[in-house]
Order: C-alpha cells, then sequence, then structure tokens
C-alpha cells in the first residue's frame, strides 16, 4: 500500500512581501528601494565614459525642456501666483519624467551615488569622475537647448510675454545671495531625490510618475535652485538680455557670466547637500547599515 507523503510546510513570506502587505499596496518597500538605488549606484559609477556623457547631455537636454515649459505657464498673469506656480511646478516635472522613464545621466539624482560608496561598493574616484562627466556633460545639454530655443523664437510666444518671464526669472536667480541660494540648492534636491526615491517604489510607468509629481512640483513652485535647470534658465536670459529685443523695466545687469558663476557655486554644493546628505546618507544609515546593527 503506497504511503502517504507528508505535507510540505507552506513557504513563510518574505519579510518585504509582509512589509508589503502592511503598506496595503504592490510597491517596493523603503528597504528595497535603498538596495536598488545602490545597485544602481555601482552601475552607473562604472558606465564607460562615452554613453555616461551622451546620456549627461540628454538629461541636460530633458531637464531644460521641463524648465521651457514651466516658463510658458508663469508667463499668464492671469493665472495669479498660486496658481502658475504649482501649474508651472507641474509641468516642470516633465523633465524628471524624461530624465527616469526615458534613461538618462542626472547630476542631481547622481547624488545617490553616495549610498553605494557608503556601502563600500564604489570608490571616491568613482563618484567623483561620474559627478564631474555627468555635471558638465549636463550643462553642455542644458545650454545648447537653450540657444536653440532662443533661436526658434519661442519666446516671442504669447505678445513676448514667454521672454520676459524667462529674463526676469534668471535675472532673478542670477542676483540671489550666496547663502540664499545654498540654502534653495539644498532644498531642491532634498525635493528632487525623494521625488526619484518614491519614483523606484513603484512597478509601472503611471506609479512612477504619479509618485515623482508632487515632490518635483513642490520644489519649482516654491522657488527652490536646481543646478542643472539654471544652466538652461540663465544663459536663456541671457541670450535674451543681449541679443533679444530687451523689454522694459527689468535690471539684467547681473545676466552674464559672472552672475551665472553665482548662482552656480552655491546652488551646485546645496544640491549636493540636499541630495547625497539629507536624503542618501539619512537612508542608508536607516535602510542599510541600521537594518544590520
Amino acid at each position: 500500500m503506497r504511503q502517504l507523503q507528508p505535507l510540505s510546510p507552506e513557504p513563510q513570506p518574505s519579510r518585504a512581501s509582509a512589509e508589503r502587505q502592511i503598506f496595503g499596496f504592490d510597491a517596493f518597500t523603503p528597504k528595497e528601494i535603498a538596495q536598488r538605488v545602490e545597485k544602481n549606484g555601482v552601475i552607473k559609477a562604472r558606465l564607460p565614459f562615452l554613453p555616461m556623457a551622451m546620456l549627461g547631455i540628454v538629461a541636460g537636454g530633458f531637464i531644460g525642456l521641463g524648465a521651457m515649459y514651466y516658463t510658458l505657464v508663469i508667463s499668464d498673469a492671469e493665472l495669479g501666483f498660486a496658481a502658475s506656480r504649482v501649474l508651472g511646478g507641474v509641468a516642470f516635472t516633465l523633465g524628471l519624467i524624461l530624465v527616469v522613464m526615458a534613461g538618462a545621466e542626472l547630476f542631481t539624482g547622481n547624488n545617490f551615488l553616495v549610498m553605494a560608496w557608503a556601502e563600500g561598493q564604489i570608490t571616491t574616484s568613482e563618484v567623483v569622475r561620474n559627478w564631474l562627466v555627468v555635471y558638465f556633460t549636463n550643462a553642455f545639454g542644458a545650454i545648447a537647448l537653450a540657444i536653440v530655443i532662443f533661436l526658434s523664437h519661442y519666446p516671442d510666444m504669447n505678445d513676448g510675454n514667454v521672454g520676459r518671464a524667462a529674463i526676469r526669472l534668471a535675472a532673478y536667480k542670477a542676483s540671489l545671495p550666496f547663502w540664499t541660494a545654498f540654502f534653495k540648492g539644498v532644498l531642491c534636491n532634498m525635493l528632487v531625490c525623494l521625488g526619484l526615491w518614491v519614483a523606484m517604489a513603484g512597478r509601472s510607468v503611471t506609479d512612477k510618475i504619479l509618485a515623482m509629481i508632487f515632490p518635483i512640483s513642490a520644489f519649482v513652485a516654491c522657488g527652490y535652485e536646481h543646478c542643472i535647470a539654471n544652466l538652461y534658465i540663465i544663459p536663456l536670459g541671457i541670450l535674451l538680455a543681449n541679443f533679444g529685443a530687451l523689454p522694459p523695466g527689468i535690471d539684467v545687469s547681473s545676466l552674464g557670466v559672472a552672475g551665472l558663476l553665482s548662482n552656480l557655486v552655491p546652488v551646485t554644493l546645496g544640491n549636493i547637500v540636499g541630495g547625497s546628505v539629507l536624503v542618501g546618507l539619512v537612508y542608508y544609515a536607516i535602510y542599510r547599515k541600521g537594518l544590520r546593527s
């Protein structure tokens, strides 16, 4: 007579699966996001130069497209202050959506490399190499787009109000005091990296886009400073102030190379602190190092 085989024990749900049941939706858990960010950091840091550079140029252009869209929205004075800022912020999200979904290397997002660095998966020289290559290729892409936008006469839309809005925005950014620009940079990349973090929780295109909209639009609506976006906005303002029909009543004395650098230095440093320290290293301490101790 055939003997009955004992029933095998039911497989126990993984910790991640149990956490997903607690959260109540099908998304990657914060711990899983930390693991994915670390893995992606290793891949990004070791990209060959040519793909890294080309993806950096593309990302600079993508962020410029988001800033272009934002400028169109804020050129409509009838919207009112809050409405134009919020709708403009949502429009700017286009840039980050393209970076994430189409694929690109963005300096502010690559501040997450510190998680792989803190884990000992990549070296300091690999982080610095990635940041330098991506930063300067982002700059090339953003400035190149600004030139194309200027030549397209896009700023002439809305009876020239798009151009006036672009010049006012650029002049304001180029005249910010150092520490104001720095702390605006900190807050900006804290929100950008949080937007990218929550996007990595999603499993579908829709999940990722919806997750990014609020953090990204918040930083734009609140007037915080993004170094790569400024590499489109300020050069476009310089072109319009020097070679376009200068609108009356706008002080453009800050629009030049000195004004651009006076913005980029504190904003870039602030972006690094906001993204690398306040998001990357904090979440590393919680979800990678903290859960092992």
